[in-house]
């Protein structure tokens, strides 16, 4: 899920006349400073592809499973514990995808001498503690 900051609100509301390319790539690169989504530069395998998709897709089906359950009145108990499987599946893909990020993304991006990766990764890693 996308998050949109006060930063990308202020760009997209905000008038433009220029067109040329330095001018996308300034605003791209303030997108990207701003905390916004970035574009990956290595893709995903298709295999990891698949695993997250069947893995978010059983997620979304024990969430509908716990909005039934809701629906039906049924015993708290029975839907908390639905409700814990859910939260497990997603925490596994959040876990799934943080290590590809570290093995991927992260890794470039040192390579490349951005050593200021390693505080988002360091961000990401405590969302997760």
């Amino acid at each position: 899920m996308k998050k949109n900051t006060d930063t990308e609100a202020a760009d997209m509301s905000a008038p433009t006349t220029e067109t040329s390319d330095s001018a996308v790539d300034a605003s791209s690169s303030n997108r990207q400073t701003a905390g916004c989504c970035h574009q990956k530069s290595t893709p995903r395998s298709a295999e990891l592809q698949n695993d997250v998709q069947k893995r978010i897709n059983k997620a979304i089906g024990q969430l509908n499973g716990v909005k039934a359950m809701l629906d039906e009145n049924r015993y708290c108990g029975d839907v908390l514990t639905q409700l814990s499987a859910a939260e497990s599946a997603v925490r596994r893909i959040s876990e799934i995808l943080l290590a590809e990020h570290m093995q991927t993304c992260v890794v470039e991006e040192i390579r490349k001498g951005n050593d200021e990766v390693v505080d988002e990764a360091m961000t990401l890693i405590r969302r997760f503690m």
